[in-house]
């Protein structure tokens, strides 16, 4: 195992198209649910225990070894608003093209092949964190960062918050990250014996609708 290749997979900077997305905060910002730190972290976790849940146990799925064209099939099924479903491909597309550049292998070839338009980013995320030599776990963390610090950084550029006031918020969610991923890798373990269905299915409706309104604002600084 690799663990250093885990900063690479999850930093900001990496090559995958996050900075062009604030993982509905620009929506939630617009509606005045995002007001300051307090009301950011609130929200932060609300992704954390519903998106980020299912990303990371797609993801550890992934890196597990298991089906990534099942687990494809799986995330469409737990993504039931078109815009999100367009973006989680639009990132798994460009997360493709960075990972297969970053750390070749046949897993990320074929699944490349298979779903060329793109498949779910959190899935993509997973073969890529089992090219780079990574566990299940790892591949978690991975997935739920990015849910929490993808709405951080852009509150940072829409409300000009104090970027170390966003820090902190990420700071203070560690304890419930740590807790998510070990139950989202929990569950990616009993995909093996009991299928897909297992994995969590966690909702969060007004994300879902502010994302689809999100597409048909005429101006707006992210893509979602």
């Amino acid at each position: 195992m690799n663990r250093a290749a885990l900063l690479v997979l999850a930093d900001g900077r990496f090559p995958a198209g996050g900075h062009a997305h604030s993982g509905g905060a620009e929506p939630a910002v617009a509606a005045g649910r995002i007001r300051d730190a307090e009301s950011l972290e609130d929200f932060c976790r609300g992704r954390l225990h519903t998106a980020g849940l299912v990303a990371a146990a797609l993801a550890a799925a992934a890196a597990a070894g298991h089906d990534p064209l099942a687990l494809d099939t799986a995330a469409d099924t737990r993504t039931p608003v078109a815009a999100l479903r367009d973006t989680a491909r639009k990132l798994g597309r460009q997360m493709m093209r960075a990972a297969r550049a970053t750390w070749p292998s046949a897993e990320l070839d074929a699944l490349a092949a298979a779903r060329p338009r793109g498949a779910h980013q959190p899935v993509v995320l997973g073969v890529a964190a089992r090219s780079a030599g990574l566990e299940p776990l790892d591949a978690a963390y991975a997935a739920l960062y990015e849910t929490v610090s993808g709405p951080a950084t852009a509150t940072v550029r829409l409300l000009s918050l104090d970027p170390f006031d966003a820090t902190a918020v990420l700071a203070r969610l560690v304890p419930e990250l740590d807790r998510v991923a070990a139950t989202a890798t929990a569950t990616a373990r009993r995909v093996a014996e009991e299928g897909v269905d297992v994995l969590p299915a966690a909702s969060a409706p007004l994300l879902d609708i502010s994302a689809q309104h999100h597409t048909t604002r005429p101006a707006r600084l992210f893509a979602s």
